[in-house]
């Protein structure tokens, strides 16, 4: 009786723990002033954060040199520049991540370039 108690605690507690990521997105940007506009990349529905970050930066190197990944998400992402500035952010929902995007770009002249979730 107490083996069936455990087994059925243990089901309950598998059942009740949140459920992994389907998937994982990323953005990466290159930043160098020279250029006239931030270089980026980006990933929605990758299986890992590893490789989200692999195919973003794989795309950001086709018009940059200096990219790096700023940020990977499982939920929602966005990425905001204008001719000098860029932001990112994420959160539960696009509007999250649009915000904070917008708010770390800190130009007037930003627009947000990408906003993708992964739900």
């Amino acid at each position: 009786m107490k083996s069936l108690r455990t087994n059925c605690m243990v089901l309950l507690l598998a059942c009740l723990s949140p459920l992994p990521a389907l998937a994982v997105g990323a953005i990466a940007v290159d930043d160098d002033q020279s250029l006239s506009e931030p270089a980026y990349g980006f990933s929605v529905r990758q299986p890992n954060r590893q490789t989200a970050e692999r195919v973003a930066l794989n795309y950001c190197r086709q018009n940059g040199d200096n990219c790096r990944a700023v940020v990977w998400f499982e939920t929602c992402g966005a990425y905001a520049a204008s001719a000098r500035h860029y932001g990112y952010g994420w959160g539960a929902t696009k509007s999250k991540a649009t915000s904070d995007a917008l708010k770390m770009c800190g130009s007037n002249s930003c627009k947000v370039v990408v906003a993708e979730c992964e739900r």
